[in-house]
């Protein structure tokens, strides 16, 4: 069963669609009894959205290396 981390780990995947067919699945099950991770989804979407409608604006790879890295180890925590 995915679980609430699982699941913030492979969020953009899941909306680019770059998971397996069990993976989305996994995803869409768990997504349908949780509403925090249903929040989630919907706020990384529309993130997403919004990073596509500057995609002419390029962050520097090294702060989206230290960025990621903040994230990792926030959900570890």
């Amino acid at each position: 069963m995915l679980m609430c981390r699982d699941l913030a780990r492979i969020g953009s995947d899941y909306i680019d669609g770059q998971l397996s067919t069990a993976d989305n699945f996994s995803v869409k099950r768990h997504l349908l009894m949780c509403r925090h991770c249903r929040s989630f989804i919907g706020n990384l979407r529309e993130s997403a959205q919004l990073m596509k409608g500057h995609s002419d604006y390029h962050l520097d790879e090294e702060y989206l290396r230290r960025l990621e890295s903040s994230i990792d180890e926030a959900l570890k925590g």
